[in-house]
């Protein structure tokens, strides 16, 4: 299976409530406490947030669910990605912008990046990124990188086998699959630690055991890698 760069949320999309945190409890309460999630109001703080890690990790979950939270407040978010090869200008209705995998953008992209964290300061929006390493090591810009790494950084973690057997069931149950145990077993033991395809692996099972009327067995992977 290929190794995914984006993590693949449940069929509701990335929440902050599905996201399994393991060793990364402290970026997911700080972009609660920040969005608004709980009997707090929301930060909504100006202070930018990075976050980094290697791939498998969360982050683009994390960045989509707190984009899908501020559309649920009524708010309209700037979204910058390296597949984005002609940036927007900044708009000025957007209460914050988010950037995902910042160590892939182009120059262009770069300036584009640059020009929205300038525009977010001097309004006083959020901004919310995320990328593969620490802020000192990003392949950009000075003034790109130095904007990131002022605020709150935090790294994330792989989780680990508990963890990702966790998320495992809950996007099975998610998606109405009885995945035994001894499935969850073979996969966790022969596939990526790459949280993103293992999601990727029990969507290809899920739309297997549809296409044959078959039932989630150890067989049916074998079955589905062999001819697939």
């Amino acid at each position: 299976m290929k190794q995914l760069a984006l993590d693949i949320g449940l069929q509701t999309g990335p929440t902050l409530a599905s996201f399994i945190a393991g060793p990364n409890v402290a970026a997911l309460e700080h972009l609660k406490l920040w969005v608004g999630h709980g009997p707090e109001p929301a930060l909504h703080s100006p202070v930018p947030t990075y976050l980094w890690g290697e791939e498998g990790t969360g982050k683009s979950h994390l960045l989509e669910a707190v984009r899908a939270s501020l559309r649920e407040q009524g708010a309209l978010v700037g979204w910058l990605h390296p597949d984005i090869n002609e940036p927007p200008a900044f708009d000025e209705r957007w209460g914050a912008v988010m950037m995902d995998d910042v160590q892939h953008y182009s120059p262009v992209q770069q300036q584009a990046a640059f020009n929205w964290f300038i525009n977010a300061q001097t309004l006083r929006r959020g901004v919310v990124a995320a990328g593969t390493l620490p802020p000192a090591d990003l392949p950009l810009r000075e003034d790109l990188r130095t904007r990131l790494g002022w605020g709150h950084v935090f790294q994330l973690h792989l989780l680990d086998e508990p963890a990702r057997r966790a998320v495992l069931r809950k996007a099975a149950d998610a998606k109405g699959l009885v995945l035994p145990e001894e499935v969850i077993d073979y996969v966790l033991h022969r596939f990526s630690r790459d949280l993103g395809s293992l999601m990727e692996l029990l969507d290809h099972l899920d739309g297997y055991a549809l296409r044959t009327q078959r039932a989630l067995t150890i067989p049916l992977v074998r079955s589905m890698l062999e001819n697939e």
